[in-house]
């Protein structure tokens, strides 16, 4: 038991860089170089490192109560899978549906106020 145990924390280790950062990355690269370049790709990765970087930073805040709940880890690569994966889009599902219209709100409040008059 102890052999499978170490064997899922190695795992583990390895998929979250991954998962998270190394396939996004090859991602990213592959959609900006893309020929015609595809839109829907393109917002999808936007839409993703957006995410993670607000993930990472709320991540960095709430260390200390997130380390008190012992499945973060599994349920953090599970939603980054499903962020990532192609067939679903959830990071370009995610940014529409609730992330668009709270960085509009911002965006045009920060114009608002450097506006020449």
């Amino acid at each position: 038991m102890g052999q499978l145990w170490t064997s899922y924390k190695n795992f583990r280790a390895l998929a979250g860089p991954v998962l998270m950062l190394l396939y996004p990355l090859q991602a990213s690269v592959m959609a900006i170089e893309s020929r015609p370049m595809n839109v829907e790709e393109n917002e999808q990765w936007l839409a993703y490192w957006i995410l993670y970087s607000f993930l990472t930073l709320m991540e960095m805040l709430l260390q200390p109560l997130l380390q008190w709940i012992p499945i973060w880890y599994d349920a953090k690569l599970l939603f980054m899978l499903w962020l990532v994966v192609p067939h679903y889009k959830g990071a370009a599902f995610l940014y529409d549906r609730i992330m668009r219209g709270h960085v509009l709100k911002k965006l045009g409040q920060i114009t608002d106020r450097y506006k020449p008059e």
